[in-house]
């Protein structure tokens, strides 16, 4: 449907309703807004308006394209779906007519009408609404430029898993150096500490190690491990980050691993990190043989010199004098033009689910424990044994879901839980023959030859029991319970309760985000979910970006995720920073902050406002400036400044005021204008 109109305001302006097959036009009637638009919005500048079924599809778009170079269109307004989704798409093809690509405005009729309406006619008035006020709000845009900065062919990787690894290695074979920071002794992260990875069974150890090592000895990648992040300022292509390397009190240049200082050392802890608080490490220590780099580390807080004085059996009998008790945190700056975050998971604590029994009771493990107990290198060289070290169980109950998808700890599904309690099913019958229960709500076996180990683990012999366990307790009521757990358990299958006594039960516990995620995420300048993982730019379209630019997320960071998806993310993330950093610049979306200095009174109110850290306070001059490159166009700002001197590009107070008058539809029953009206 096409409709010319004559005109006699200052722009002339195309609106374009798309269909969206039945997306929109399933709710809206989609031809007669575009009619009504023609017939009533053309005392507003609107010179042509069309409907069409995709208007997003190249033959839409030529559509508009045609219009502006034959109509001399001077603004276009598309009434489709959510600007995240389309408004680049309309604003290349504004540009490859001729059009400024910020001249065009995108009204979400879709989402904001279609979608949350059931009552057609409704949501057709909506829709005109929506359209009035883009067509008021487009007359005020001004045509812009993209800014843009260079980018430091440097790259930041933060957290030494799986996904840190592949994405530091992807991006150092490419050429370009990497600094990685681990804030454990040696990179590896949760997966150095499991046996068999599945569905394959394959080794965790003979698929990670190489990988670890080509980290450590990568000419590109600089390897900080026992560091944290503490400072990042800068913006995209252009940060400055701030390290702590922490003391290690071993002099890495001497150090040759020989372990003579841990063979020596008189003091054992208990290793509550990468043996899961079952097994025993010394004072001085590297968290596993295969560690990298093979420098080991003095704890501070168990070791006999720091805390008495006396000892130092380590230093007398370093071969290589590589001791050295005096030495301190250094802080290092370095300069990068991109940060990929892959700071991964913690694991839900067990004792939170009082009804389970675990650290009540003894033979009540969590996943990690029972990674530890069935691993080769573990403390006890694989076997499974109770917690006296030496038992094996007769009968195993492994429960799904502890903690996840369950409103009193975790509403989301962890992912990794089904596959990994299959996993322990198939480990216990190969390497104890003991009967295995498996007590799950509902079995996800979703990726490739996933299924086909779900069959795998049946055919072994395991049972699966559908229902969520209520309580283990070592409270015997029945014959054949004494000396037992027993899982009390709804079967929803065979429509009754069940108690089922075993020796061994294993709690796949729920994946969280980081203790100190947010702590994390705000000193990055991004944000996390409420349940705490980091937010990404979009959940299907862009998942490895952030919401500041030049800041990319991957693996258990962004959420609970397997083993393959977290290498694919950290290989994607990476393929986005070799992007940029190849193209040597980046252009930037021009919508953001300014202040108009003659206005503003040096309040300072919006200096501690900005979420992106992008204003600068001028002692001498008294006035307040916004870096460009920094701002993201919130507008947080704008809304705090007393004084009016902010302005937000794109949302100037003209066009905002003015999309307002839109919406309420009164430029429609207003007697012709000439020109955009001033608010």
């Amino acid at each position: 449907m096409t409709q010319h109109n004559g005109h006699t305001g200052q722009e002339r302006i195309g609106v374009y309703v798309c269909h969206c097959g039945s997306n929109i036009a399933g709710t809206i009637d989609v031809e007669a807004v575009a009619l009504w638009a023609a017939e009533h919005l053309n005392h507003h500048g609107v010179v042509v308006a069309r409907d069409y079924k995709f208007m997003c599809s190249s033959l839409g778009q030529e559509l508009i394209e045609k219009d502006i170079k034959e109509l001399g269109l001077t603004r276009v307004v598309v009434a489709a779906c959510s600007p995240h989704l389309h408004e680049q798409t309309f604003r290349i093809a504004c540009q490859r007519a001729g059009l400024n690509p910020y001249l065009c405005e995108l009204v979400s009729i879709r989402e904001q009408a279609s979608w949350v309406h059931t009552d057609k006619k409704a949501a057709t008035e909506k829709a005109k609404a929506l359209i009035t006020g883009g067509v008021e709000r487009v007359a005020w845009h001004e045509p812009l430029e993209p800014l843009r900065v260079p980018i430091h062919p440097a790259t930041l990787v933060v957290g030494g898993g799986i996904a840190g690894i592949q994405a530091a290695l992807e991006i150092a074979d490419a050429g370009f150096p990497v600094y990685l920071v681990e804030r454990e002794p040696s990179i590896g992260g949760h997966m150095a500490q499991f046996d068999k990875t599945f569905p394959t069974m394959d080794c965790a150890a003979c698929i990670l190690t190489p990988r670890m090592v080509s980290v450590g000895t990568h000419p590109n990648i600089t390897l900080l491990t026992w560091s944290e992040v503490t400072d990042v300022q800068g913006y995209v292509g252009n940060f400055t980050v701030t390290i702590r390397k922490k003391a290690r009190y071993i002099k890495e240049d001497l150090c040759t691993g020989c372990g003579i200082c841990q063979e020596k050392c008189p003091k054992k802890v208990i290793d509550e990190v990468f043996e899961a608080g079952l097994g025993y490490r010394k004072a001085v220590y590297t968290p596993f043989p295969q560690a990298v780099p093979k420098y080991p580390v003095i704890d501070r807080e168990n070791c006999t010199y720091f805390q008495k004085g006396t000892c130092r059996a380590c230093e007398k009998l370093c071969p290589t004098e590589a001791i050295d008790f005096e030495q301190t945190d250094e802080l290092l700056t370095v300069e990068v033009g991109n940060i990929i975050l892959a700071t991964g998971f913690d694991i839900l604590d067990a004792r939170r689910i009082g009804q389970y029994g675990y650290g009540r009771l003894a033979n009540v493990f969590t996943s990690l424990e029972f990674e530890r107990l069935s691993n080769a290198a573990g403390p006890t060289n694989g076997q499974i044994v109770l917690r006296d070290g030496v038992t094996q169980p007769q009968t195993v109950g492994i429960i799904h879901c502890a903690g996840s998808r369950d409103r009193n700890f975790n509403n989301y599904c962890s992912a990794i839980c089904c596959m990994q309690s299959l996993k322990f099913a198939h480990l216990v019958r190969e390497r104890t023959g003991a009967t295995v229960y498996n007590f799950y709500i509902d079995i996800r076996t979703t990726a490739k030859a996933y299924d086909e180990f779900y069959q795998r683990v049946l055919e072994d012999g395991a049972i699966l029991i559908r229902g969520r366990v209520a309580e283990v307790t070592d409270a015997a009521r029945l014959p054949g319970e004494e000396g037992k757990l027993i899982i009390q358990v709804e079967d929803t299958l065979a429509g009754k309760q069940r108690r089922i006594p075993v020796d061994m039960v294993v709690l796949s516990v729920g994946l969280e985000p980081r203790h100190d995620a947010k702590e994390v995420a705000h000193r990055f300048g991004i944000s996390c979910s409420a349940d705490g993982w980091i937010i990404e730019k979009h959940p299907k379209l862009d998942p490895v970006a952030t919401m500041t630019e030049g800041v990319f997320v991957a693996g258990c960071a962004q959420g609970p995720k397997d083993i393959p998806s977290t290498v694919a993310q950290g290989a994607a993330a990476a393929a986005r920073v070799l992007a940029r950093i190849q193209q040597k610049e980046i252009a930037l979306e021009p919508v953001r902050a300014s202040v108009d200095e003659s206005r503003c009174s040096g309040c300072r109110i919006c200096n501690g406002l900005c979420p992106f850290n992008a204003i600068i306070f001028h002692e001498d001059r008294m006035v307040t400036e916004i870096n460009p490159a920094l701002c993201q166009g919130c507008g947080t700002c704008v809304a705090a400044c007393p004084a009016g001197a902010i302005s937000g590009t794109v949302f100037s107070n003209e066009q905002v005021l003015a999309q307002i008058e839109g919406l309420l539809l009164d430029v429609a029953r207003r007697a012709p204008a000439t020109e955009p009206v001033p608010v």
